[in-house]
């Protein structure tokens, strides 16, 4: 039993403590409902921040485990390392930016706040849990709460987008259900940290029934990236979110399946994942090709910067995959290096698409569309938005001395002498990113200004500290990557030696 000061705990719960008073509270008081919700997030940001200086790398830190139920072998086990601790840092980050967003939401107030600190819980929870028995709990509440958010928030088409978000991340969950099933059938554990001790020894799983377990875990985690052809439902699910569930579905809920291929995939399946890693090359290898091609083609505001998941999530598959493709000690360190890349990825894109999705819910609340074409020249009457927009832009482009140059570099790094030829075909996304970027910018803040928007305001006080807030990151991590970078190194070592 391991049971030390509970931050992990506090952290996960606080949250659903902050949903349970803002239910409480009389439907009148909208205002102490935001306030309140707010606080309760802001409250797990600063047990995170405590956790993130406290967290000693290459070692499994905070840990909580005990006996939970006794006649199944299931312990309640908390605890994160360097794969986990900047994912929960990240969400504690976002989530109360994501709340302040709508601070100005006038319909049902006390349902929205709730939802959004359970789903905060839940993020949380899959980032925290290492026992699959409570940690799929967790990864059903990034489900129900999102499903009400888009279906009463969203927008137009927001009861399409709804179901088919919720049948797409259902159908993953119900194969890992069924996986991990099996495996406990088999090994008598759903301790992610025991499996990996198990699978370290010899597949858990041999033959064709190690194969359907393997895909059917993998498919799980790659709907929820998305990797290409699991990508479908994002671009819909995106466009119809409000921005607060824009911001949370890029930044975290999509890094939670990216969190799954390292705490689960690659450590309890690395004989499959070696098997099959030529396949998955050319998964990611889609994702970010015709993501960005697709991109490129939108009209849509939103649907643009929703492809641009898709392409930017391409580029942390490349790094994942690439440490698994060469065996053997003489391209370590450009494993190494690739996934350290995708770790930061993670992160990084975590922070410009947050900022991506918040700039477009800013025009949009003033101007009520989000066709590129309707904008133009806004750089004339909206002068800080279009600071700010091209910051984020730069930020999610990768320009070098911002946050997500780094990631990028290190993933080409190491991709580049491990498995060349997709490497080399995976800088024409590069290529295409910047093209659509830098051609959204033109069409949002330059040319000629519709004369319809020259009355509308400047981002405010409120909106320009979610701006700044999110900035900060894109610049430190931009000049000071290396607090991330040593966070995860050991982890990420752990991780390449499998291989």
């Amino acid at each position: 039993m391991k049971v030390g000061f509970p931050y992990l705990s506090l952290i996960t719960f606080l949250p659903l403590a902050g949903a349970l008073a803002v239910l409480l509270l009389p439907k009148t008081q909208e205002r102490a409902m935001k306030v309140a919700a707010i606080v309760a997030s802001s409250l797990s940001l600063l047990f995170a921040v405590k956790v993130w200086l406290a967290f000693t790398p290459g070692a499994m830190c905070f840990e909580e485990d005990w006996l939970w139920i006794g006649a199944l072998n299931v312990r309640y086990h908390l605890g994160v390392d360097g794969l986990s601790v900047a994912m929960v840092l990240l969400t504690a980050i976002i989530t109360p930016l994501a709340m302040l967003a709508h601070w100005n939401l006038k319909e049902k107030v006390k349902l929205f706040f709730a939802l959004f600190l359970l789903l905060q819980t839940g993020m949380f929870g899959v980032f925290t849990a290492l026992n699959f028995f409570h940690w799929f709990i967790y990864w059903e509440l990034g489900l129900i709460p999102m499903f009400f958010l888009i279906k009463i928030w969203g927008h137009e088409n927001r009861t399409y987008a709804s179901f088919k978000f919720f049948v797409y991340t259902l159908a993953g969950s119900i194969g890992m259900l069924v996986a991990f099933g099996f495996l406990y059938l088999k090994t008598g554990t759903l301790d992610f940290i025991e499996l990996r001790q198990l699978a370290a020894t010899k597949p858990l799983v041999e033959g064709a029934l190690g194969t359907w377990l393997f895909w059917a875990v993998l498919v799980g985690f790659a709907i929820k990236v998305p990797i290409w052809p699991f990508h479908t439902w994002l671009p819909d699910a995106h466009t119809q979110a409000p921005t607060g569930g824009s911001m949370v579905l890029a930044a975290i809920l999509l890094k939670m399946g990216v969190y799954g291929f390292l705490r689960v995939v690659l450590p309890i399946f690395p004989a499959q994942v070696a098997a099959y890693v030529d396949v998955l090359l050319l998964l990611a290898l889609a994702s970010i090709v015709l993501g960005a091609f697709a991109a490129l083609a939108q009209t849509d505001f939103k649907r643009l910067v929703a492809y641009s998941s898709v392409n930017h999530m391409g580029y942390a598959m490349l790094g994942i995959f690439a440490s698994v493709a060469a065996a053997g000690p003489e391209m370590f360190n450009e494993k190494a290096a690739a996934l350290n890349g995708a770790v930061l990825q993670m992160f990084n894109h975590g922070i410009s698409s947050a900022a991506l999705f918040f700039m477009v819910g800013v025009l949009y609340e003033r101007t009520h569309t989000r066709a590129l074409a309707e904008y133009g020249g806004l750089r004339k009457i909206m002068p800080i938005y279009a600071g700010v927009l091209g910051i984020s832009m730069f930020s999610s482009l990768g320009l070098p001395g911002l946050n997500g140059f780094v990631g990028e570099f290190l993933i080409f790094k190491g991709a580049f002498p491990v498995v060349t030829k997709t490497a080399v075909v995976a800088t024409t996304g590069l290529v295409v990113t910047a093209i659509f970027l830098l051609q959204m910018m033109q069409k949002v803040c330059f040319g000629s200004l519709n004369e319809k928007w020259r009355g509308l305001p400047d981002m405010s006080g409120r909106e320009l500290f979610i701006g700044a807030v999110l900035m900060f990151f894109m610049f430190w991590i931009g000049i000071f990557p290396a607090p991330l970078l040593d966070a995860a190194n050991d982890a990420v070592m752990a991780l390449v030696k499998l291989f």
